[in-house]
């Protein structure tokens, strides 16, 4: 990451960015992986978050199996959780904990990559939205939160067959402020 970008990767001050897989329902999986296999979005998301920090659910975690490699993950869980201590792997266990880890690497760029429970815990402090906008609908109950248009703006857009690669941005600091607050309430 370059010198000059502040906290989480950002220019203008911290930046959390949520990445996910989206069909048009909201659906991102069904509590035990993805629902589909695109190697075009396997290979932009290892792209993207090479060198940053990934923000993740125990879940999620376990369906990755394994820390990715060139990436510091940080896994959020109410229960202990056993790790390698060998891997680039760091266990929260709640809120706080994970903003003093997000304060410890204002190196690196932040990324919240689910689940479900994980977005929604970080949606309030989340500035952006890396979105593959996957064209289908199956049924399941683990959803992303809802995009709406009032609070974020569609900054870019690659249309594809399958899918779409889509960039949008908080329409107002409020994210950015309360990732902030937190920040500096945990010490930076």
């Amino acid at each position: 990451m370059a010198a000059h970008q502040g906290a989480g990767g950002g220019v203008n001050g911290p930046q959390l960015t949520a990445i996910a897989a989206v069909a048009e329902n909201g659906v991102i999986g069904d509590g035990r992986g993805l629902l589909w296999h695109l190697p075009e979005d396997f290979r932009r998301f290892k792209e993207v978050t090479m060198g940053g920090l990934l923000i993740m659910g125990r879940c999620t975690w376990e369906s990755i199996g394994r820390a990715l490699p060139g990436r510091l993950s940080v896994v959020v869980t109410t229960r202990p959780l056993k790790v390698d201590s060998n891997d680039p792997v760091i266990v929260c266990h709640g809120l706080d904990a994970v903003m003093v880890t997000l304060a410890e690497h204002l190196d690196r760029r932040w990324w919240c990559v689910g689940g479900g429970e994980i977005y929604r815990l970080l949606w309030p402090f989340t500035t952006d939205l890396d979105i593959t906008a996957v064209h289908q609908a199956p049924e399941s109950t683990v959803t992303f939160p809802p995009i709406d248009p009032e609070q974020w703006s569609e900054v870019s857009r690659k249309v594809g067959d399958e899918f779409d690669f889509v960039s949008y941005t908080r329409r107002d600091d409020a994210a950015q402020e309360a990732l902030r607050a937190s920040l500096k309430e945990s010490g930076v």
